[in-house]
């Protein structure tokens, strides 16, 4: 069997901060393997971004084929003086095990092979079907070299997925609130306007772009984008930064910049959001110059047997059932939402990104009885 804490903390102890592996992949892969699982190692590549490994691993030669993801990569520390223990040691205090992926998830990966370690040791093979993990090194990164290049990896072998669970932080403050049916799409604009640098007590011979910038933010922000749909919040739009790059006083700038992102809901689509903020830009009368990057569009798992499997295995182990959501930000989910059904469901979020990011011992025991659960749904006894 496969003590889900044990292998948290050998996962903690990696120090795989984005693109650095440090071993992570590898400590998994040695955890599956005497499962029985087909272990394969997938290194991607892309001009301007880090080259990245991946991790691909199955049992069982048929369909339908069940899928945990996740990734092993984990943002920066940040400053070292805020933690209360080393961020990679993976202590345990007060029944909380401490270090940075804890929660964000790499006890959520721990917890996905010690379910189907004991589901295999019930099982064998006899169950109808495959198990799969796609786990990646850059979800906290570009997003360029991993799970997406992953599964056209998988399109192009002829390796197809039916189902598949995403291990990220869901829950807001107790294991079981709450799992993701979708997520919001995300869109960035950088506006740019150009004018003639000059001298402020000289007007007539520059050109401010600034004002110009202005009427177009402010023709952007006077709209409400929509209403929010029964399970999307309302899409939102925020300027993130305005810069003119001006360490002076008395100088007109020759440009202005502004940055904008748009969180959005299933009514609309990059492409159609990006019409949008042309039409209304179009209407200030000046001309601009727009890059627009779409790092994900919204998406819905509607309610049906995915979801009822995965609630049922929730409210059996916690007594809970859990809120359906689509809050938060962007995850791999994303990607593999073009390939099958998909939800998100792991442990509490409060700690993610955080200083003495943790997890509770107890709420790992019990994600593990969850995912148990849900692979006990998905493959049911004959």
């Amino acid at each position: 069997m496969v003590d889900p804490i044990d292998l948290a903390r050998a996962l903690i102890r990696c120090r795989s901060v984005t693109p650095t592996d440090d071993g992570a992949l590898a400590t998994l892969a040695a955890a599956l393997e005497p499962l029985g699982f087909r272990c394969q190692r997938l290194r991607f590549s892309d001009s301007g971004t880090p080259d990245i490994d991946n991790l691909y691993a199955r049992i069982g030669a048929a369909g339908p084929v069940f899928c945990f993801a996740g990734h092993t990569d984990v943002v920066p520390t940040g400053d070292l003086a805020g933690w209360s223990v080393d961020p990679f040691a993976a202590e345990i205090k007060d029944g909380q095990l401490f270090g940075r992926g804890a929660a964000d998830m790499k006890g959520s990966l721990a917890a996905m092979v010690a379910a189907s370690a004991g589901f295999l040791a019930a099982r064998g093979d006899k169950f109808r079907g495959s198990i799969g993990f796609l786990i990646t090194g850059d979800e906290e990164g570009p997003s360029v070299n991993g799970t997406r290049k992953v599964l056209d990896w998988m399109r192009a072998k002829g390796e197809r997925l039916d189902a598949c669970l995403v291990g990220e932080p869901t829950c807001e403050s107790e294991l079981g609130d709450m799992m993701k049916i979708g997520r919001r799409g995300s869109v960035n604009f950088r506006l740019t306007v150009a004018g003639t640098q000059g001298h402020v007590a000289y007007p007539h011979l520059a050109d401010n772009p600034l004002p110009r910038l202005v009427r177009m933010l402010d023709a952007l922000i006077a709209d409400k984008i929509d209403a929010g749909t029964e399970w999307f919040q309302p899409t939102n739009l925020e300027i993130t930064s305005i810069d003119v790059g001006n360490a002076a006083t008395n100088v007109i700038p020759a440009k202005a910049e502004a940055r904008i992102n748009i969180r959005f809901n299933a009514l609309h689509t990059g492409k159609s959001l990006t019409e949008w903020v042309r039409a209304r830009l179009d209407r200030a009368g000046a001309a601009y110059d727009l890059k627009v990057e779409i790092s994900g569009e919204a998406f819905l798992t509607p309610p049906g047997p995915l979801t009822d499997i995965v609630v049922a295995a929730i409210e059996k182990a916690t007594g809970r059932r859990p809120k359906l959501s689509t809050t938060g930000g962007t995850s791999d989910a994303r990607f593999i939402k073009d390939h099958c059904p998909v939800v998100e469901f792991g442990p509490p979020a409060r700690t993610m990104h955080k200083v003495d990011e943790r997890v509770g011992v107890e709420d790992l025991r019990g994600l593990a009885a969850i995912y148990r659960g849900v692979l006990d749904g998905f493959f049911p006894a004959a």
